[in-house]
């Protein structure tokens, strides 16, 4: 079964405002078995939603709409709606109620914008908006169904949670559909390709195998679908399995595990800690490991030396190593990297404790340093 999603507003196309709710609802639809055909974008402009929307019940079954429900002049959705299906705007006790709901103690008055977000198209299925002022509405057309949404994230998260999705999987049964992810590093897509040809031809043929390149790494999507879960699953289950003799050492996770929770997981478990000095990421790398629940466990500190002077102040760096060599120099990031050691008290007595990772650094005996210092860099 298909679906065309369709967001309204011109703050997408002119990149004021991500379109995040078509990826969240892609998403969500496919976990019950249905597929996004395509995604469409388009301005405030009552032309232009009914040719989109034309178009989008003549190619699949469910249409999806997220946008231009407000208040005010630009949101014209409602009214493209009412052309598109010959009916016309009637005023909604229950939406109003609604609305004075989720205004008390916001506004002095209800005022007639405020007033008009309870006029709705009459040949529509209403679902209440717990949430927001604007309600849902579900349309029944000939060749499929039509839904229109707020464009407010949450309101639109919690109507396909609750409402559409449950609506949909009752009307249309399309199976099981299952995903892994594998998060793969340091090999090129062409090359990893090359390296899982034997792989791939074992793959069952209702699984399919997608490679999916980002910086940094490469995610190996997996996906099932049929009518026996425990059958995709364990298909799955055995292909990730028989990856790692071919590639192990290049895994570092899966679905939505980062490298900086494997890290710290590794860290805990060896009894080891983590700490920077950073300079040009200025506190970042700190962040993406604080955000994690638990990093105390391994995460020790940062000291953020951007300027010269906290370098030398703060990590003991030789000022005339940074005259001579530069602040982005080997030999200056060997003094931070011991330096925050130092300061973080973070110099171990055993050989096998303490993981030193600041943001660049050298390798030594008793802890391992290691980062990086820009283009053109050396590898230690």
């Amino acid at each position: 079964m298909q679906v065309d999603i369709i967001t309204i507003g011109d703050e997408l196309l002119i990149g004021q405002v991500v379109d995040t709710n078509s990826a969240w609802m892609g998403r969500e639809l496919n976990k019950i078995g249905l597929s996004v055909h395509r995604i469409t974008s388009i301005s405030d402009q009552e032309e232009e939603i009914l040719h989109s929307l034309e178009e989008a019940i003549n190619r699949s079954s469910v249409v999806l709409i997220t946008g231009g429900l407000g208040p005010t002049r630009d949101d014209i959705t409602k009214a493209a709606l009412c052309r598109f299906f010959n009916t016309k705007l009637v005023f909604n006790e229950a939406v109003y109620a609604d609305v004075e709901r989720m205004l008390k103690g916001r506004v002095k008055h209800i005022n007639q914008l405020n007033r008009d977000q309870a006029m709705v198209p009459e040949k529509c299925t209403i679902i209440r908006n717990p949430v927001g002022t604007a309600p849902i509405m579900w349309f029944q057309h000939a060749k499929g169904i039509v839904v229109s949404m707020p464009g407010v994230p949450i309101e639109m998260k919690q109507a396909m949670s609750d409402q559409i999705l449950p609506r949909l999987l009752e009307k249309y049964q399309s199976g099981i559909v299952r995903h892994k992810t594998i998060h793969v590093f340091n090999i090129p897509e062409a090359v990893l390709a090359e390296m899982l040809s034997d792989w791939e031809d074992a793959v069952p043929d209702y699984i399919k195998v997608a490679y999916l390149p980002s910086p940094g790494k490469l995610r190996l999507r997996l996906s099932g679908r049929g009518e026996d879960a425990d059958k995709i699953d364990g298909a799955i289950e055995k292909a990730i399995q028989a990856l790692y003799p071919i590639i192990g050492e290049h895994i570092f996770g899966l679905d939505d595990q980062t490298a900086q929770q494997e890290l710290l997981r590794l860290l805990t478990e060896k009894h080891q800690t983590l700490a920077f000095a950073e300079s040009c990421s200025g506190g970042f790398m700190a962040h993406l490991v604080t955000a994690i629940p638990g990093a105390s466990a391994a995460f020790k500190g940062s000291i953020v030396a951007y300027a010269n002077e906290v370098k030398t102040g703060q990590l003991g760096v030789d000022p005339m190593a940074i005259e001579q060599y530069g602040a982005v120099s080997r030999q200056v990031v060997e003094q931070m990297a011991l330096g925050a050691c130092k300061a973080l008290a973070l110099i171990m007595p055993s050989p096998h404790q303490g993981l030193q990772v600041p943001q660049v650094g050298v390798k030594k005996s008793r802890w391992a340093l290691f980062g990086w210092h820009g283009r053109g860099m050396e590898k230690w």
